[in-house]
């Protein structure tokens, strides 16, 4: 495929490193996969954590993205506020070709925090989040005045083949747009609104966690590139734009401790083993691959390691999963059911557990006593028994023939000689005469055979 790139050829100082004023523009599209991309990292109201979640990813790395390892993808360089070597116009500079259209590659725009409204702080002539100065005068502000982030989104956005937001306050709003705040905070999807597209077409790419997962990132990024180097389709998102291979099963349908939940027993307070629903736990209704891909390096994630999921990667987040730590409203309905159902679940599966943990020689021939010295495991009582007979005869009910051992087996219900004699490791008095006792045993069992 061809990507429509901005109209020009951009020049760089050998001395500075830095993209100079195009001597001439033409249009042009680049043909054939292209070798190098600008990410362009802009942050609102944000804590950082998302950027230190990105920089954790693994697969693939961030620096893998930047030093063009990865078979099959450019390029990456990387524009970060915190990451990048150049300060001051130096750094801005690139920002300020790719709003002016005026870069020669093609670049994506990759925002963390929410968008607050800057017309509030520009009432008494200040800003929210900045970064670097106005080069022109803008909707919020005059030339030589701090640049708003808001502002910078806005002239970039409809240059950029993808515009990526990350983390929940990007995605959603998160929390600076939670309820009372003065800011106006708003997700970028509100700010660029409904009919925004890409210069590729896309609308905003949501990848939403407070703080996310930096492989979802990560990941998604990759799978962004492969389709705008031609060599894969468009990635699956969903309504939201979130991508769908990440974010389309609850955080419950992955958790270890699900199975609790579906026997209806649950911790009672912080470090139990069991479903953590009670004490606050939102994951049967949130989107979040957190449990099964582990939070870094496949390890860690709350639920794994004990917290309650809040909700974190939802639209909703967090007014309508507060107050935290405290069981969901719906839980009293769902949690109920479960303990009912879950009452005889538990206990059928108690039998059959207790049934599969016996060997069938133990059962046929030694009256269910079970040849352990670590213990005195349960013997089966007529009630197991009876529960046995009849999953027997369902288990089997359309075979000829019962898998096993049959009648013709030659079966002995005496233990082997050398068990019956052998002499406890620390008793090594009589072990002469014993061994002596065992082989005759051992020549009787065979000519009895």
């Amino acid at each position: 495929m061809t990507i429509d790139a901005p109209p020009t050829t951009g020049i760089v100082d050998d001395a500075s490193g830095r993209l100079l004023e195009p001597e001439a523009k033409r249009n042009r599209a680049p043909e054939g996969p292209v070798k190098v991309v600008h990410a362009f990292w802009l942050a609102g109201m944000s804590c950082d954590g998302c950027s230190i979640a990105a920089t954790g990813a693994t697969n693939p790395k961030v620096e893998d993205l930047m030093t063009g390892i990865i078979p099959g993808l450019p390029k990456v360089i990387l524009h970060h506020p915190v990451l990048s070597m150049e300060v001051g116009e130096d750094f801005t500079h690139a920002y300020e070709l790719a709003a002016r259209g005026e870069l020669d590659a093609p670049y994506v725009c990759i925002y963390e925090g929410s968008i607050a409204d800057e017309r509030i702080a520009a009432e008494t002539d200040g800003y929210f989040s900045a970064m670097g100065l106005s080069a022109i005068e803008g909707e919020t502000g005059e030339a030589g005045k701090p640049m708003p982030t808001a502002d910078r989104l806005a002239q970039m956005a409809p240059g950029a083949a993808a515009v990526i937001a990350i983390g929940t306050c990007a995605t959603w709003g998160g929390i600076p747009a939670a309820a009372g705040n003065p800011t106006g905070s708003m997700s970028t999807m509100d700010f660029l609104g409904k009919n925004y597209r890409s210069a590729l077409g896309l609308p905003v790419i949501n990848v939403p966690g407070c703080p996310p997962i930096g492989d979802n990132f990560t990941e998604t990024v990759a799978a962004i590139l492969l389709f705008l180097q031609g060599m894969g389709p468009l990635p699956e998102f969903d309504e939201l734009g979130r991508p769908a291979w990440l974010f389309s099963e609850t955080v419950h349908r992955g958790c270890t401790r699900a199975g609790y939940y579906e026997e209806g027993v649950f911790a009672k307070e912080y470090g139990d083993k069991e479903c953590l629903v009670e004490i606050g736990c939102w994951g049967p209704v949130v989107n979040c691959n957190i449990v099964s891909r582990g939070f870094q390096s496949h390890m860690g994630g709350c639920m794994a390691s004990g917290g309650p999921c809040i909700g974190c990667t939802m639209p909703g987040f967090p007014d309508k999963f507060a107050p935290f730590y405290e069981a969901p409203p719906g839980s009293a309905v769902s949690s109920a059911a479960s303990r009912t159902v879950g009452f005889g679940i538990r206990r059928l599966r108690a039998l059959s557990n207790h049934n599969a943990n016996r060997e069938v020689r133990w059962d046929e021939l030694y009256g269910g006593e079970v040849p352990s010295g670590w213990g005195e495991p349960e013997n089966p009582g007529p009630l197991k028994k009876a529960v046995k007979f009849f999953y027997q005869k369902l288990q089997f009910s359309g075979d000829k023939k019962k898998p096993g051992r049959d009648d013709s087996d030659r079966w002995h219900t005496d233990m082997p000689p050398r068990a019956r004699n052998m002499q406890a490791p620390h008793d090594v008095s009589g072990a002469a005469e014993s061994e002596g006792r065992a082989r005759e045993d051992v020549d009787e069992t065979w000519e009895r055979r």
